[in-house]
This record gives C-alpha cells, sequence and structure tokens, in this order.
C-alpha cells in the first residue's frame, strides 16, 4: 500500500468493495479508504463493519437512495473546499443497481476530478462463472415488483440477442422464473447465481424450468442475494415462433384466436402473448 499515493484533494473516487468475501478487497481501494477525508456510505453500520475489518477510522456519512438535492450541493462543496471523499455502496461497484448517480452527474458538472476504484461486480462475477456467452450481454437491474409490468418487460428484452442479467430478490425469484417461462417459454437456458462469493455460493443450470424446478424443490434457494441469467434470443427462437405463427393460423381455422395461440406457443415454446399480438397486429 506504500507504493500508492495518497488521494488527491477535491476528489471524488467511486470505490468498489466486496460483495461477500471480504478477501476480494483490493489493495488500492484500501488505501483510497484510508487516505479520504469522508467516505458516503449506503449504510454506515455495514461499511463500518468493512472499515473495522481491516483497522480503518475514516469518518463516514450516509449517502442512500432518499438522499435529497441539498445532501448533494452540501457534498458537492465539500469538494470544492478541498475534501477528498469515497463513495462506496453496501456491496460492490457503487451506482450499479446502487445510489450515486445524481452525484456523479452533479461533480461532473461542477468540475470535481472524479477516480473510479474498480474491484468487485456482482453481475460480472455470475457471468464469467455461468457458462452463458459473454460476448454480448444486457443488465436489466432489478424488474419490476408487480408481475404483469415485469412480463411486460420480459416481452420488451424477449429480442435482445446478448446474455439477461437481472438482479432479483430472494422473495420473488420463483415469481420471476415463472413469468420468465410465460414470456420467453421454458427452454432458454438459464442460470441462477446465488450468494457469490459467499460460504453458501450456488449456481443453478439448465432450461429456465429445470432451474425453476430446482429453486422450488429447495427452500434453501430462495435465499441470500440472487443474479438470474438468461440465454439471449437465437435464430432458434425466430424459427420456432415462425413455426408457431403458422400453426396458429391454421388452428384459428376451427378454433378460437386465444386457444390456437395457447396450443401453438406451447408446441413451439414460445411467447402466447407474442403470438397473439402479431397475428391480430396482421389482421388490422
Amino acid at each position: 500500500m506504500s507504493s500508492i499515493q495518497q488521494c488527491n484533494p477535491g476528489s471524488l473516487y467511486v470505490v468498489a468493495t466486496p460483495i461477500g468475501n471480504l478477501a476480494d478487497i483490493t489493495e488500492r481501494a484500501l488505501a483510497t479508504l484510508k487516505s479520504v477525508d469522508l467516505i458516503l456510505a449506503e449504510d454506515t453500520r455495514v461499511t463500518q463493519n468493512l472499515l473495522s475489518r481491516f483497522h480503518l477510522h475514516q469518518k463516514t456519512m450516509a449517502y442512500h437512495a432518499h438522499s435529497d438535492n441539498a445532501k448533494d450541493d452540501a457534498i458537492i462543496q465539500r469538494l470544492q473546499q478541498g475534501e477528498s471523499i469515497a463513495l462506496v455502496s453496501d456491496a460492490g461497484t457503487p451506482l450499479i443497481s446502487d445510489p450515486g448517480f445524481p452525484l456523479v452527474q452533479k461533480a461532473i458538472q461542477a468540475g470535481i476530478r472524479l477516480t473510479p476504484i474498480p474491484g468487485a461486480c456482482a453481475l460480472i462475477a455470475a457471468l464469467c462463472a455461468s457458462g452463458l456467452p459473454t460476448h454480448h450481454f444486457y443488465f436489466e437491474g432489478f424488474l419490476p415488483n408487480k408481475s404483469v409490468a415485469r412480463r411486460t418487460r420480459l416481452e420488451a428484452l424477449s429480442s435482445q440477442a446478448g446474455t439477461l442479467i437481472f438482479y432479483e430478490a430472494p422473495h420473488r425469484i420463483l415469481e420471476t422464473l415463472e413469468d420468465s417461462i410465460a414470456v420467453l417459454g421454458h427452454h432458454r437456458e438459464a442460470v441462477l447465481a446465488r450468494e457469490v462469493t459467499k460460504v453458501f455460493e450456488t449456481f443453478l443450470r439448465g432450461t429456465l424450468l429445470d432451474v425453476k424446478n430446482q429453486v422450488q424443490a429447495d427452500s434453501n434457494q430462495q435465499r441470500g442475494e440472487c443474479i438470474l441469467l438468461i440465454a439471449g434470443a437465437t435464430a432458434d427462437n425466430d424459427i420456432h415462433f415462425e413455426k408457431a405463427l403458422v400453426l396458429a393460423k391454421r388452428l384459428r381455422e376451427a378454433l378460437p384466436l386465444k386457444q390456437a395461440c395457447d396450443i401453438a406457443a406451447n408446441t413451439f415454446d414460445v411467447s402466447k402473448r407474442d403470438l397473439y399480438n402479431r397475428i391480430v397486429e396482421e389482421e388490422k
């Protein structure tokens, strides 16, 4: 740590902290947290535990999703007066589904020097060990809490070619898997990464249906920090949809549209709603 320079006055440091295993903290992060005048913490109690583990005694101040503009302005003023300040979240990289974006924007507008101190990030750790394609991916963060809104958002993402990555609360993971199956089909490859870097780290792999069945069979899989990764759309998805479309149109000659779409969608494992909407749109 002695080879790492002291923090620059009037600078804001965006510091990544471990997502579970405290051994993952970087030497540079520790040196930065040791040198700054103030640490902005999502939850000061969580950050104090981290600081105590490494025998650091810097001042902390709460900065979270409910912090208002007045607090942002006060922080900017302190930076302009020459203080060096670190921004951390409870775990991982700040701003990634965590607070900090408004402050960073204001700091840039005020001409404050920003320095990222990279480190752990849950979505990247999960992606690298998932076995799903890593060359293209789309990070959504948290899906909506309610099923209708969640399915609507999943439909909007259904044609994304890259691996889809979601953070999810453990008490909603089963519902989210069920909605994902309803919208994307049960054959899509998926991985549920849980408690990454922690003692009970697990990776459940298989189709969406396989993962849902594993979660349903083991209540322990509905605990802790959850990251859901789903394979992106492929040419095969498009082919299956076109085949389902042909079948639905044939079935409609003898059945109501909704029933025809249900049968075709289940046969080729595609979205019933997408199929229904496509036929309705074509018939306008």
